[in-house]
């Protein structure tokens, strides 16, 4: 049996001192099915981030949104989605028969969240997801809005496209406290491959400015978490990501493909009150959508996990 975590993972979690235990406890949570509960879950939202990636290995992480139900699920290794991409997400051109793909389903309000990664058969209206492995993060660092589907929603534009940011989209990463962050491993578009060797999306949050920006270098504190290290442990192996930044109140959508490494230790780590780690990730394309996203957003309530962690936004 081959072992849970791949190669970039075992090697952050060595660094964090916790790859022992990791490979005790990984067979046991990482599972080829869904469970019940993550079944009806999915089913509930309105809306699911999306990792994918492009020919020339670059990851995406993308949203689709829809009326609670368009996400059901007929069986444990399959989730059905009755959706297809908004204008203009790089998921149109990403997503195929036989596409590899990370799910992230999320409930801001209840702080729950479950992952899955697996790859894509196209249908009408939508596509099917067959399970590579699934499993449930923890609460941690989500701010709590509740999404609500609404359909009436203005279509939204392309605003910007470059290899840049433009000073809308600086404006949207300095006051952000959430984005999702896509990355892939090398042997992710190899048919037939490990279901390790997957996409993977996953959830950032901290307090507005957390994101700290530098022309086009932006930094992000890594946190104490769950110790499987999917999306640095891609990162160790495959140094590409992809951004994505929600405006809440306007439904602006932020796509950013980043080049990005890890940062253990340095006087820069010491300022961050409560990092472990440093995420340093330099742009090489921008597309953001001016509107679009077809859900309204419930007022912000911070996470508890990041009461006394201080206010970057100067930075």
């Amino acid at each position: 049996m081959s072992a849970a975590f791949h190669a970039g993972e075992q090697a952050m979690q060595a660094r964090a001192g916790v790859q022992a235990q990791m490979a005790q406890i990984g067979p046991r949570v990482l599972r080829d099915h869904m469970p019940d509960q993550h079944r009806e879950f999915f089913g509930l939202l309105p809306f699911v981030a999306v990792g994918s990636v492009d020919a020339q290995g670059q990851p995406w992480a993308s949203v689709l949104a829809g009326a609670s139900g368009f996400m059901t699920s007929p069986d444990p290794t399959h989730l059905r989605i009755r959706a297809r991409p908004l204008p203009h997400d790089p998921l149109h051109d990403t997503l195929h028969d036989g596409a590899p793909l990370g799910l992230l389903g999320i409930q801001p309000h209840t702080r729950r969240r479950n992952r899955m990664n697996g790859t894509a058969r196209l249908e009408d209206g939508g596509f099917t997801v067959e399970v590579g492995q699934s499993f449930g993060n923890c609460p941690k660092y989500i701010q709590a809005r509740e999404p609500v589907w609404t359909p009436e929603a203005p279509a939204g534009h392309l605003a910007c496209e470059g290899t840049s940011l433009d000073e809308a989209s600086r404006q949207m990463i300095r006051a952000a406290d959430t984005f999702f962050i896509a990355t892939a491993h090398p042997q992710a578009m190899v048919a037939g491959g490990e279901a390790r060797h997957g996409v993977d999306v996953s959830h950032r949050g901290g307090p507005p400015g957390f994101v700290k920006l530098e022309g086009d270098l932006l930094t992000v504190p890594d946190f104490m978490g769950n110790h499987f290290f999917n999306t640095l442990g891609n990162i160790a192996v495959h140094p590409a990501a992809g951004l994505l930044f929600v405006d809440f109140e306007r439904g602006d959508l932020l796509y950013v493909a980043v080049q990005a490494r890890v940062l253990w230790d340095g006087a820069e780590l010491a300022s961050y009150d409560g990092a472990l780690r440093l995420l340093r990730m330099r742009v090489t394309h921008v597309r953001r959508m001016q509107g679009g996203l077809p859900l309204r957003w419930g007022p912000v309530e911070p996470s508890p996990q990041l009461a006394g962690l201080g206010n970057w936004s100067s930075r």
